[in-house]
């Protein structure tokens, strides 16, 4: 099901009465969802993707805009007639029913021609219990279950009317990490059996990157990027996206531009053709580092961080933005500890300039 959302707007009354004008929380949203798509809508909170969420479920009504579901305007449309599946964050299971009677209970408020007998029913909360692999846990409460149980369970109910667009908000943030990572592969795979068009939102750009076909970026209300994981973390549009996308985060220092060359601190540390003399911010992905003794960039080194495969070094540099430098290298690399500074060379792929004031992206060639 292609889901739209057209200029989609929503206000609510700022409760500073001394402040007259309403807080925005989606502000003009424009997208349009192909059939069958896994979307991440990522954004720190308050920027308002809970909000398109519940925009899309019909929980809240838009101050302005239209949300089509294919053709269908469904702007109107009350939560029960949109044929929406939604998984909640504390996933919202009854604890006096059964695994199987939490699932099958969408299906027993069917009325008319969708009305079911108990069998169907049972066969059809059954089937879909199989396909999120807790088939084996029907007899048991909730109580009687982990948190990544519970949370097949609430996904099991959301699918089990095999609605037209399902939506989750934040369904991971209550389980551990390792499960969290089990459970989103889960997620991705659920989703394209099914072919189900999904919204899934997060605050964790690791969890948006890894599964979603496509993610939206937010910030105040406002869509900042939208595109393939791997393209808006290699091309970000501004200074927000940069920095919220990336683990480690990107490394950002105050810099300048002075006749094609790019200059942080005393160090000239890359040729940037085209870009007129200006104050900058630099944004280095911590991987864009090559440990070189002749490199044209120095930091004052800290400490090493082994994580098998790489090793991080952490170092400071007087115009870094951040209290610290994380530069990620091949752990066959030997590094001194003993010395007081490290040197690198820069992969100009991986530096981004940022105009100081507006922060948009200012691109060059290397």
């Amino acid at each position: 099901m292609k889901l739209v959302l057209q200029n989609l707007t929503k206000k609510f009354p700022n409760r500073n009465r001394k402040v007259k004008e309403d807080v925005v929380a989606v502000d003009n949203f424009t997208f349009e969802i192909p059939d069958g798509e896994l979307i991440g809508l990522l954004g720190p909170s308050g920027c308002g993707k809970s909000t398109t969420l519940n925009l899309i479920c019909g929980l809240q009504k838009p101050t302005s805009g239209k949300i089509f579901f294919g053709d269908d305007d469904v702007t109107d449309l009350p939560p029960e007639n949109r044929g929406v599946g939604l998984v909640f964050q504390n996933y919202a299971l009854y604890p006096h029913l059964t695994v199987l009677q939490n699932i099958m209970f969408p299906l027993e408020n069917l009325r008319g021609a969708d009305k079911m007998t108990r069998p169907q029913m049972v066969e059809k909360a059954t089937q879909i219990a199989k396909l999120v692999q807790i088939d084996g846990l029907l007899d048991r409460k909730p109580s009687e279950l982990s948190g990544g149980q519970q949370q097949r369970v609430a996904i099991a109910r959301a699918l089990v009317k095999m609605p037209r667009v399902l939506l989750l908000d934040e369904p991971l943030s209550n389980l551990d990490a390792r499960l969290r990572l089990q459970t989103r592969e889960e997620i991705k795979r659920i989703q394209r059996e099914t072919g189900i068009t999904t919204v899934f939102v997060t605050h964790d750009q690791d969890e948006a990157m890894s599964i979603s076909d496509r993610i939206v970026v937010m910030k105040d209300g406002v869509v900042q990027q939208i595109g393939k994981p791997q393209d808006v973390y290699d091309d970000p549009v501004n200074l927000f996206v940069a920095k919220f996308l990336g683990t480690p985060p990107i490394n950002v220092f105050e810099g300048s531009v002075k006749n094609g060359k790019l200059i942080i601190g005393a160090d000239t540390v890359l040729d940037v053709k085209g870009v007129p003399d200006q104050e900058v911010w630099v944004g280095i992905r911590p991987e864009g580092f090559v440990l070189d003794d002749g490199g044209a960039m120095s930091c004052r080194l800290s400490a090493l961080e082994v994580m098998g495969r790489d090793v991080s070094i952490v170092s400071t540099n007087e115009c870094s933005a951040n209290p610290t430098v994380r530069s990620i290298i091949s752990a066959e690399n030997k590094v001194d500890l003993a010395a007081d500074t490290v040197r690198f060379a820069l992969k100009p792929k991986k530096v981004f300039l940022f105009h100081k004031k507006t922060e948009e992206r200012i691109r060059f060639d290397a």
